[in-house]
């Protein structure tokens, strides 16, 4: 058995259960996507985002370098923390990612329902508002779905560190 320390170098010990994971996914509203550019690097940027069919949608301008380099190079992957939401800030899933660039219509009004009706919760005005933003602009809609998952979960950690010896 590690020592009380040693818990905090071993935290693939205390991934989340993947209940716990779709409830962060479901509630969080910002993820960070990153995807590599034309020069080879990695780039990343917050969205807001849906998790919806155990993918995760964003969207972005149409001429946004991000969605030509997804194009090109579907590598990707999502970072979604637990700062913001009820299950507290102590949870975070990273998952491997390959990206698909939407262009169609549908995609593109059937996310910005999904995703005015997630941030704005509560305030129907806003969302309606921001919905009729997302459909009026020119987008597209960038799923990304997973190919594997890493994920932490501090409340678990923080219980078994407890039990350990001091």
């Amino acid at each position: 058995m590690p020592g009380r320390w040693e818990a905090y170098e071993e935290l693939q010990r205390y991934p989340l259960t993947a209940e716990r994971r779709d409830l962060l996914l479901a509630e969080a509203v910002e993820c960070a996507v990153t995807w590599i550019d034309a020069d080879g690097w990695p780039m990343g940027v917050v969205h807001w985002f849906v998790w919806e069919r155990g993918r995760f949608f964003v969207t972005a301008g149409t001429r946004r370098t991000r969605v030509a380099a997804l194009r090109e190079r579907a590598q990707s992957s999502v970072i979604v923390s637990g700062s913001g939401t009820s299950l507290g800030p102590g949870l975070s899933v990273t998952a491997v990612t390959r990206a698909l660039v939407h262009d169609d219509e549908e995609t593109l009004r059937w996310f910005a329902a999904a995703l005015s009706g997630k941030a704005h919760r509560g305030n129907p005005a806003m969302a309606a508002r921001f919905e009729r933003m997302l459909v009026e602009t020119d987008r597209v809609v960038i799923e990304l779905e997973p190919l594997r998952f890493v994920s932490h979960d501090g409340a678990r950690m923080g219980a078994a560190v407890q039990k350990l010896p001091a």
